[in-house]
């Protein structure tokens, strides 16, 4: 078994990596773009077929949601085409394909959890592009995987826990909105999934959903983070999304029902406040590791 990581830089690449090399040392490639340009067909093929992998996980995007907005061309090209890309040389190679996707495939309307069957209705040049890379995969490879997730964050990279603490240290007070109800997704735990199915007795192909348990706004969010973090000094004031205005329309309701990546692979999801708390602490100790240096 060679396995190949994609976006091995990103937040879950970061983290599946050491997760990897933890639980399974020395069967993966993790590849960054500069060693490996997923918009590249040949490129890709060329990689692909001299690295002889028996798997492609492929955690590279584009996910500066507003942004793509402005520029749908490099958004598409990176969530689409480049999924087409890696789709032709797994095939190809006879590699099994786990891709990663996102709630912004569903337009938020809906006011139970969103299941994999659920219709599918993008409202955005990121969501909709991201709904083209499943559709370009699953046509292109009928036995991939692709699990679709929300509100990525991690010790690593850009994300909102990051910038809750940042703000929460630097600012007296902050506006959250808290009419977009979703779960947050550790990392950590997303990346621990994937090991799980990657090296189960039987692969599943198909959609699945993935995120912590439990639900709440970005607003809760924001608090628990503080609240965890022991930042009393910043106080976090919720708005209505129209309060806060964006380029890109974010679903009001992300919710997953989870049940199908937990019957199919055993999988247990922690609580998000406990994953956030894990994170919180790794956030910590990397923070005193670089003042030390």
């Amino acid at each position: 078994m060679k396995i190949l990581v994609t976006g091995a830089l990103g937040q879950l690449g970061r983290e599946l990596r050491e997760v990897l090399e933890t639980s399974h040392p020395g069967m993966t490639v993790y590849a960054s773009h500069e060693e490996l340009d997923i918009t590249d067909s040949a490129a890709v093929s060329t990689y692909v077929k001299n690295g002889e992998f028996s798997h492609i996980v492929n955690c590279a995007a584009y996910t500066a949601v507003d942004h793509a907005e402005s520029e749908p061309a490099v958004c598409n090209k990176i969530n689409s085409e480049a999924v087409k890309n890696l789709a032709i040389a797994a095939e190809t190679a006879g590699a099994r394909t786990l891709h990663i996707s996102t709630d912004y495939v569903f337009d938020g309307k809906s006011f139970r959890p969103y299941r994999e069957s659920d219709k599918v209705n993008p409202t955005s040049t990121y969501g909709t592009s991201k709904r083209k890379g499943e559709m370009l995969l699953l046509t292109m490879c009928p036995d991939a995987i692709i699990i679709r997730t929300s509100w990525l964050y991690s010790p690593y990279g850009k994300n909102f826990v990051k910038t809750m603490l940042q703000l929460g240290k630097d600012r007296e007070s902050m506006d959250v909105v808290y009419d977009q109800i979703g779960s947050p997704t550790y990392a950590r735990d997303l990346a621990n999934a994937i090991t799980t199915i990657l090296f189960a007795r039987k692969w599943h192909p198909g959609i699945y959903h993935y995120a912590n348990e439990g639900v709440c706004s970005w607003y809760d969010f924001a608090k628990s983070i503080h609240r965890i973090a022991e930042i009393d000094t910043c106080q976090v004031r919720p708005i209505l999304s129209e309060d806060f205005p964006s380029q890109a329309k974010r679903p009001h309701f992300s919710v997953f029902d989870k049940t199908l990546i937990k019957k199919t692979y055993g999988i247990c999801i922690p609580h998000w406040e406990d994953s956030l708390s894990d994170c919180i602490s790794r956030i910590a100790v990397l923070s005193d590791g670089q003042r030390a240096e």
